[in-house]
């Protein structure tokens, strides 16, 4: 299909026109009507199995002549337990509370008149992203739920999966009487869709990337329509002096090797003075088990044999791979100046017993996710009970944190009176 469009440019302005159109429908679509759809759009991805393989067997096949890794190609893949996985996310979206209508600070003014807010869907939200077609059905379904209708531009490796899983809920929508234009998947890998996209306000009213830097600054750098983002995940772990040591040990531990490719994994490791020749040698023989590589401070070279010296680079990556930065610091104030310069303000914990040390890291760490004696790999829309999530932005505007169905929500006033006039 993607062979047949010419005119990029005028094939979004349609996407967009029918998204903008589609949205008005959702908006007002009653809980049980999307709830139908979400149900549906799971019962055509299990009957549409051995469709959505085969087409996925065409972007691996092709993914593999072009010489993709094969980390991206195990992301790519839609195995029989990942098709389980969006089935029962579309379930566990339709089981959530629907935001949409929620009447909340209702107040009596002086004059009489009551003020409060209601929570409205955003409109239109269009997400970019890269290489897993599971993404399509979850994203798809946090929008739909949330009333939105949206605009879908995967990575041109996945297409073949992304059509057929596309095709799989518009059926879903048809059937329960929803606009099948409520969710549309682009269908060219042309990468000026994307431009279109993101300078398209009259039709869509957030965008929400999904992918490496460089796609992420891009859209952030060219976009006119407002961005929800996060571009590095670098979080860091302060274990403080007056930490429990076992604590300590499997906090850092799990937030560095439990998953290495996630951007709630723990990039730097901080430790204090005072417990330093403790705690290291034992983390560095559980690392070296683990075959993470460390790069540390000079104090830490001298405690942690074979440990590479850190660089001034260290304390700014992202290394999504099995790869450690760790600094030994006096304590909590340089601790927390370390993570408000170095910090991509996406999560940072601290280890500690103490009660008023831990208020003040919650207080002055400046992180869309801070935790106490909590491992960093918590930060997750599911983890914290919002059911699923459509990213995690480190924005302060308009949601910050793992973006689940209210942050894909905005307010507006209303106002109820009887007959009441202003003097």
């Amino acid at each position: 299909m993607s062979d047949s469009i010419k005119d990029v440019a005028t094939y979004m302005q349609e996407v967009g026109q029918k998204a903008r159109h589609a949205s008005r429908a959702l908006a007002t679509a009653s809980t049980g009507t999307k709830n139908a759809a979400l149900l549906a759009i799971a019962e055509s991805l299990d009957a549409n199995r051995d469709r959505l393989m085969q087409e996925n067997q065409k972007d691996l096949e092709a993914g593999a002549a072009k010489g993709l890794d094969a980390a991206l190609l195990d992301r790519l893949e839609l195995t029989p337990a990942r098709i389980d996985g969006m089935n029962e996310g579309l379930r566990q979206i339709a089981a959530l509370t629907d935001p949409i209508g929620e009447i909340f600070d209702m107040s009596y003014r002086p004059t009489g008149i009551q003020v409060g807010r209601m929570r409205v869907p955003l409109g239109v939200v269009g997400i970019i992203y890269e290489s897993r077609p599971n993404v399509t059905a979850d994203a798809a379904a946090l929008c739909l739920k949330s009333g939105n209708a949206t605009v879908l531009r995967g990575g041109s490796e996945a297409f073949h999966s992304n059509q057929a899983i596309a095709a799989c809920i518009q059926q879903g929508l048809k059937q329960a009487g929803l606009p099948a234009d409520a969710v549309q998947v682009v269908a060219t890998t042309d990468r000026a869709a994307v431009g279109s996209m993101i300078i398209m306000p009259n039709f869509i009213d957030v965008i929400i990337p999904r992918g490496g830097k460089g796609l992420i600054e891009r859209i952030a750098r060219d976009a006119r329509v407002p961005v929800i983002k996060h571009l590095d995940g670098i979080c860091h772990v302060y274990i403080d002096d007056q930490a429990d040591l076992n604590k300590a040990f499997d906090i850092a531990l799990n937030a560095k090797t439990q998953r290495y490719g996630t951007c709630n994994t723990m990039e730097t490791l901080l430790v204090a003075e005072a417990i330093a020749e403790d705690i290291l040698p034992m983390l560095a023989t559980a690392y070296a088990e683990k075959e993470v590589e460390l790069r540390g401070c000079e104090r830490t070279r001298a405690i942690i044999e074979g440990c590479v010296a850190a660089t001034d680079a260290d304390w700014d990556t992202e290394y999504l791979a099995p790869i450690l930065a760790i600094r030994i610091v006096p304590g909590l104030d340089e601790a927390i100046g370390h993570i408000n310069t170095h910090s991509s303000q996406h999560t940072d914990s601290i280890v500690t017993e103490n009660y008023t040390r831990a208020r003040r890291f919650l207080t002055e760490v400046d992180s869309s996710s801070v935790m106490v004696n909590a491992s960093t790999r918590f930060a997750d829309g599911f983890e914290y009970g919002l059911g699923a999530e459509i990213g995690i932005s480190t924005d302060k505007f308009h949601a910050r944190g793992p973006v689940g169905l209210e942050g894909l929500t905005s307010v507006k006033y209303i106002v109820l009176g009887d007959g009441h006039i202003r003097t």
